[in-house]
């Protein structure tokens, strides 16, 4: 089969559309046929030998931690799962996946069944950013309705999905975001959306409850001054939590780091709302398996609206 390999840290060159080995499936895994697989920014950073890196092992190493597609066999050991079930996962985080491939031997508790209406494409960009949006809000941030939350980055992966979940849940939600992404926030449900080139949410905002930080360092400190004594921020980007957090401190607010796992539930929830159009992914933008150097270089833009996509 085909599939995206590395055989060094390094930049998009480094990045190798080839001939690897099919998976050998273990008795409880499922084999999946992959029908697209998300892009998401610990991806480039990991191929380039930052953010995971630490967790790979050996190299070769395919990346790739989210996918959908079609199951094609079950180890002997599986239940809730048939040959051709439409599936959509995030799996072994942060461990090596191999989900930028043609096929993959995937954790069948670390999956989900797709109900009928969920886009097949746009459910390979849910699971990451879904279950990280919502174990910001609902296991760290422990949200509840009516309170006020504030969303940095809100236009993105993680901020688009955390938007709309946070509506949903019955929450005030306010979004920073460039003018660009106004309307689009907006339409999502946001509540109020504040341009951070034209204005400081520390000095706009008052009385916030919960914070999810998708933007981190100095950005993420100068926020903390808008939330309340009793308030939570969750804060995503892992390179700059420490000072988030030591700034937090100094404040006497309460500053959480995550890191998404795995959770089958969670994707349950997910895909429930999605077939009942309460929650949509907005797809930025779909390439070829073979154009993973230009999605690399999409995502890392960091001016994308939703989730890259590769199909398979």
């Amino acid at each position: 089969m085909k599939a995206i390999r590395i055989h060094t840290f390094g930049g998009p060159e480094a990045l190798l559309f080839e001939e690897v080995p099919k998976p050998q499936l273990k008795v409880d895994e499922v084999l999946v046929k992959t029908h697209a697989a998300g892009v998401n920014p610990i991806d480039w950073k990991t191929c380039s030998g930052g953010g995971a890196a630490p967790f790979i092992g050996d190299l070769p190493f395919i990346p790739g931690w989210e996918f959908s597609g079609t199951i094609i066999a079950c180890g002997a050991d599986v239940s809730g799962f048939q040959r051709g079930d439409k599936v959509f996962g995030f799996i072994r985080f942060p461990n090596a996946a191999g989900c930028y491939a043609e096929e993959i031997a995937a954790p069948a508790n670390q999956i989900s069944l797709l109900p009928k209406g969920c886009d097949l494409t746009a459910s390979a960009g849910l699971s990451l950013a879904g279950l990280t949006a919502w174990q910001a809000l609902f296991d760290k941030g422990q949200l509840h309705p009516k309170q006020k939350v504030l969303i940095l980055a809100a236009a993105g992966g993680v901020g688009h999905l955390a938007t709309q979940l946070a509506k949903w849940k019955g929450a005030t939600v306010i979004g920073t975001a460039s003018k660009n992404n106004q309307l689009f926030l907006t339409q999502l449900g946001c509540d109020q959306v504040i341009d951070y080139n034209q204005q400081q949410v520390g000095s706009s905002l008052q009385d916030i409850d919960l914070i999810i930080d998708g933007v981190g360092g100095q950005t993420a400190i100068e926020a903390l001054s808008c939330l309340k004594a009793s308030g939570t921020m969750v804060t995503l980007p892992s390179v700059t939590k420490d000072e988030v957090i030591a700034a937090g401190e100094k404040l006497g607010v309460n500053v959480l780091p995550l890191r998404v796992e795995p959770n089958a539930e969670q994707l349950n929830s997910l895909a429930e709302l999605s077939a009942c159009n309460q929650l949509t992914l907005n797809i930025s933008s779909t390439y070829p398996i073979e154009s993973i150097s230009d999605a690399f270089q999409d995502i890392a833009s960091s001016h994308t609206q939703g989730k890259v996509i590769l199909t398979l």
